[in-house]
């Protein structure tokens, strides 16, 4: 059933194509300010990775605890990010966007100082939330200050900065490390930081404050049930995932909590989120596809930069460069899917086309070998950053088309959080299926190394020759853990080109949104 959204203080209107919703004096420079800002967000999500290595004797960590470098940072955001709507109606989405930048640059200074693992982790903890809060109010803003009719182009800009930091921030921090110090892979967002802050500050409007209650028993369990399933996620791998006791306990509280949450969600009288929220088919439907973006994006970024170095021998430098043609398909492609859904082209099309095409890419790179030129990592990531790019500009545009402008942030913040959910499950599920696919093909592969498949080499003889034997069977050791390696590697790209593939059927659930046409009455927005 439509229902028309009633004109009030606390539920404006959606504004007539033309019009948008907040007015800036420069429209250009403020979109530069919030797109600095998401960048800045997402390229801190991974632009640490590659300084791991070097930040673990400086703050005196094994190679264990270090990864909380990155664990605490995610864990932070994807707490905190569920209540961006609520802080952003209570302190103003403008205060809290500025609180978060100053927030963001203050705590990427004191990481940059930060003398041991201890003091790192608080102030990833800190980033984190500010960071948090960033992505949401960004997509925000650019729906907010962009006319309906010029909404899908805002989307397209927004994307690309959220598509392509992950592909840079390798690149990145990997020059900065090797350059400078892996200090200043933090100290970077300091100069970024004041001018994205003096733009805001200028030229950021507002919406209107409104206080509404906080759901403190909404917000403790979700809080909890993402804390748990993060620490399962990130912990399983050492642990041995269901034979520790750990993962089974932070397994139970994760599943507990989130069970509750949706309970609560669906009977409490103020919960977190408005239910309405859940009756717009096409936000719900792009939360599923967000999800599979978040597996098939970040998933296939945490592989491809240790395959690249460790089967071929790749630096870090050069393994970055071989990553960014998939940023430039993903801007191409954003630029084009643009263009085609202002002239009216079917964005459910484009969602549909771009799953499969990604899919075909990872379909495609299973068919790698293990001695190849870097051609094929030029074409797959070209492929797969078009299929990918076609897929998320839509996507937002169907969302949020539909959705009532007062819905806007927190329905960002739900895409925002399935993104990041998709992003840690992907990667911790693609990393167990490696370890132990590697474990699996080095005992296939091992069992078949005999003095009959190996006739040119008399390995009964090599015990003869002392230290030169050894040096013989760690050679073709590690010749076997090298194809045993690509063998997992080949099986995580199948795993995920089958997921992609699965999620394609679901555009049948999206619903076209009604096109704006210039001085025609804003229609009635569906919720269904």
């Amino acid at each position: 059933m439509a229902t028309t959204a009633p004109t009030s203080p606390t539920r404006p209107a959606p504004p007539a194509p033309g019009t948008a919703a907040l007015h800036t004096s420069n429209r250009g420079l403020l979109t530069l300010g919030v797109m600095l800002a998401t960048i800045m967000q997402i390229l801190d999500s991974t632009i640490a990775n590659v300084a791991l290595p070097h930040m673990q004797p400086a703050l005196g960590a094994t190679a264990d605890t270090v990864t909380w470098v990155l664990t605490s940072y995610i864990v932070a955001s994807a707490i905190a990010i569920p209540i961006t709507g609520w802080l952003s109606d209570r302190v103003g989405s403008r205060n809290l966007f500025l609180w978060s930048v100053v927030g963001f640059v203050i705590s990427s200074a004191l990481c940059g100082m930060a003398q041991n693992l201890e003091e790192m982790v608080a102030f990833r903890i800190l980033q984190g939330i500010s960071a948090a809060f960033m992505n949401p109010l960004s997509q925000t803003v650019m729906l907010d200050i962009n006319p309906p009719e010029r909404q899908g182009k805002a989307m397209a800009v927004w994307g690309m900065g959220i598509m392509v930091g992950p592909i840079l921030g390798p690149v990145i921090g990997g020059w900065l490390t090797e350059s400078y110090n892996w200090r200043w892979v933090f100290y970077v967002n300091l100069p970024l930081g004041v001018f994205c802050f003096a733009v805001l500050w200028w030229l950021l409007p507002s919406r209107p404050i409104k206080v509404r209650p906080f759901d403190t028993l909404g917000f403790s369990l979700l809080a909890i049930g993402i804390a748990s399933l993060q620490l399962m996620l990130d912990r399983g791998q050492t642990e041995d995932w269901f034979s520790s006791g750990e993962v089974v306990i932070e397994a139970l509280v994760a599943f507990i909590a989130l069970w509750m949450f949706v309970v609560h969600l669906a009977t409490g009288k103020r919960p977190m989120f408005d239910r309405d929220l859940f009756k717009n088919r096409n936000l719900v439907t792009g939360l599923a596809f967000m999800l599979v973006v978040g597996v098939v994006m970040m998933a296939t970024m945490a592989l491809l930069p240790p395959m690249l170095q460790r089967i071929y021998g790749y630096p870090v430098i050069d393994t970055g460069l071989l990553l960014m043609p998939r940023g430039f398909g993903i801007v191409f492609s954003m630029f084009v899917a643009a263009q085609l859904t202002q002239r009216g082209f079917d964005p459910r099309i484009l969602v549909g086309v771009g799953f499969a095409v990604a899919a075909g890419s990872l379909y495609e790179m299973t068919t790698w070998t293990i001695e190849m030129g870097s051609q094929a990592f030029v074409v797959s990531g070209l492929v797969q950053g078009l299929g990918l790019g076609m897929v998320f500009m839509p996507l937002n545009q169907m969302a949020f088309a539909t959705l009532p402008p007062h819905y806007r942030t927190e329905g960002s913040s739900l895409m925002n959080l399935m993104r990041n959910i998709g992003a840690s499950v992907g990667i911790s599920a693609v990393t167990a299926l490696l370890a132990r696919n590697i474990q699996t093909a080095h005992a296939d592969i091992a069992s078949h190394v005999t003095g009959d498949t190996m006739a040119s080499v008399d390995l009964s003889s090599l015990q003869r020759f002392g230290m030169a034997a050894d040096a013989a069977l760690s050679m073709i050791d590690a010749e076997v853990n090298r194809q045993a390696a690509m063998i997992a590697y080949l099986d995580d790209f199948y795993a995920m080109a089958i997921v992609t593939a699965l999620s394609v059927p679901l555009i049948i659930f999206l619903k076209k949104p009604p096109k704006p046409v210039p001085g025609e009455k804003a229609a009635p927005v569906d919720l269904h």
